[in-house]
């Protein structure tokens, strides 16, 4: 009896303590452990559970866009430079004032030279300029007319002999109205023409009029045209125009690069010039196409005055 009396004493005890094991509580730390207990609770409940690999989406990636910096580009215009067929000039002959023609000490004359524009560009606002050597007097630079390729032209200019006895050259060139050198086809070193001179004191008169100067021939200019005939055309005809500085008789000779012809006389009644003609007879066919004619004055100068060359011939019908 005593024996169940201790045992249902126990049973009660036992009871008791685990309902009191189960009965709420107040202290701190089992508040907190309850709510962590419910929030880990609330999440899982919230969140379905997936066996399937989280998916992760990738930022875009801004690529950057480089715009390349232009490089400079070079404007420079190189110079200028004369058309090689545009101004183009050609040598044809000496109008007057052959090389080598005698003047007095300080004697004026009148240089001219005749050209054709060979190129294909029209001559407007060009020049005649003084290059090197003896001015003579002349201008530093002088205008030329308007000459259109194809047409020839005679440029002449005033110059004045050197007052010393002695012989002299001057060489003159053509520009552009833009100032450029014009090459010259048949010029000297193909660039440049010139005047060439001698000058030579007269003669002393005799003892009783030594003021009055001495007959003599002051100059001999060519000038090349054309005549013909029945039997001939187009042949060369040079004309030598003779001055003389007073009244006298002028022996002379052409001198042919074919021969020389018989001493002929001119009379001058006073100072001036007077005009001859050489006829070239030959055929293109007996000796080609080069010449040349001259004038031998005999007396009063006794002196060459140059020749004119030519490089045509008669024709043949």
């Amino acid at each position: 009896m005593k024996k169940q009396t201790r045992l249902y004493n126990l049973l009660i005890i036992i009871a008791l303590f685990l309902s009191a094991c189960n009965l709420p509580s107040n202290s701190i730390e089992d508040i907190a452990s309850t709510a962590a207990a419910q929030t880990v609770e609330a999440l899982l409940s919230a969140t379905p559970r997936s066996s399937a690999t989280p998916s992760f989406t990738p930022l875009p990636v801004v690529s950057a866009t480089l715009t390349p910096i232009p490089l400079p580009v070079l404007t420079n215009t190189p110079l200028a430079t004369a058309t090689s067929n545009c101004n183009v000039a050609q040598f044809i002959t000496d109008v007057t004032i052959p090389d080598g023609t005698v003047m007095t000490p300080s004697q004026a004359f009148t240089k001219k030279w005749r050209f054709k524009n060979i190129g294909s560009c029209t001559w407007t606002g060009f020049s005649l300029v003084f290059d090197s050597g003896e001015s003579m007097g002349g201008p530093a630079s002088k205008a030329i007319s308007t000459v259109g390729p194809g047409q020839e032209i005679d440029i002449d200019v005033n110059l004045t002999a050197p007052s010393t006895v002695g012989n002299y050259r001057g060489y003159w060139r053509i520009t552009t109205n833009a100032s450029v050198l014009v090459p010259i086809v048949s010029g000297y070193q193909g660039k440049s023409f010139y005047v060439d001179i001698k000058v030579q004191n007269m003669a002393t008169a005799t003892a009783t009029n030594t003021s009055a100067p001495a007959f003599t021939v002051t100059g001999v200019t060519y000038i090349l045209g054309t005549w013909g005939d029945a039997t001939h055309t187009n042949c060369p005809r040079v004309t030598a125009n003779i001055t003389t500085n007073g009244a006298g008789t002028v022996t002379y000779q052409w001198k042919a690069s074919v021969g020389t012809n018989p001493s002929q006389t001119l009379i001058f009644v006073t100072a001036g010039t007077q005009s001859i003609n050489y006829d070239w007879a030959r055929a293109s066919a007996d000796n080609g196409t080069l010449g040349s004619v001259g004038i031998f004055i005999n007396s009063p100068n006794n002196l060459d005055f140059g020749k004119l060359d030519f490089t045509t011939a008669c024709t043949v019908p």
